[in-house]
């Protein structure tokens, strides 16, 4: 039995015997015990570790939203408005081969390559633009509700974030919204969901303002586990609060998947070490 039990157990001994002055302090107590567990980021599911494999040069003028590696390349989307883009990068030198700038009042955020189109979300306007892969000219606009936050895909239909703890299965003929992901893991809601990316079976998802990134069944929303990347790029190094990891690629043809971070100077190609279970 754990502590959390043992204290709802003594609470109900306490409102038999009449005991006001117990249950108030078990009262606080509880409260006490979930205040920590949430700011100690309490898990159950296993952790597992990383290793660096290779460092990439990366724009830290890039505020990046997306990530995706499609044909040999990267692709980035950038967020903040007038400064939001979509743009191919040459992988190793990180050199930007193309960029297409959006609209100065769009907010640019997750992106995702299918069946020769990137879609790129935008944040507040609740628009997604279609580009024709190869040479990034405009297809389409779709309207959606809500937020746009983080955008992939399972070879067959979209995956939407918008914060919260739903993800959105959408259909890219139509954007229609087809199904709802409700994310949760053996402590509750997961929310916050941000940049995602599909790898082996898995939705990956950046958790804002965190150095974890959750590993989710598509179909149930289950948390399979989480991936603690702390130290990847030290928090003390970085020149704002709001320069947090955000952006994962996975290249399905070497089984390679690289990270980065808004205004990060480098992409890393990063390998998972042996998962732990968590205390």
């Amino acid at each position: 039995m754990n502590a959390m039990s043992r204290i709802k157990k003594i609470t109900r001994r306490a409102l038999i015997s009449g005991s006001l002055t117990v249950v108030a302090c078990l009262i606080l107590i509880i409260l006490g015990f979930n205040a920590a567990a949430q700011l100690l980021g309490e898990q159950k599911e296993p952790v597992a570790g990383y290793r660096v494999v290779a460092q990439y040069p990366h724009d830290t003028k890039a505020f990046t939203q997306g990530l995706v590696f499609m044909e040999g390349k990267l692709f980035e989307g950038t967020g903040k408005k007038g400064e939001s883009t979509l743009r191919r990068i040459e992988l190793t030198s990180g050199q930007i081969e193309q960029v297409v700038a959006l609209d100065p009042t769009y907010f640019g955020e997750g992106i995702a390559g299918l069946d020769g189109k990137i879609y790129q979300l935008t944040w507040q306007n609740r628009v997604a633009l279609v580009y024709e892969q190869r040479s990034f000219l405009p297809l389409a606009t779709f309207r959606y509700s809500g937020e746009g936050w983080g955008l992939t895909h399972d070879g067959k239909q979209l995956i939407l974030s918008d914060g919260t703890s739903t993800l959105r299965i959408i259909d890219p003929k139509t954007f229609e919204v087809t199904k709802r992901l409700k994310v949760r893991s053996q402590q509750g809601p997961v929310d916050k969901l941000n940049e995602l990316e599909y790898c082996n079976g898995e939705i990956l998802a950046n958790i804002w303002y965190s150095e974890k990134i959750v590993r989710i069944a598509p179909e149930t929303g289950e948390v399979l586990g989480w991936i603690d990347l702390t130290g990847l790029y030290p928090v003390r190094e970085r020149s704002s609060r709001e320069n947090v990891l955000n952006g994962i690629a996975y290249d399905e043809s070497r089984q390679r998947l690289f990270v980065t971070g808004k205004n990060w100077p480098s992409v890393y190609e990063i390998e998972l070490t042996p998962q732990r279970r968590a205390q």
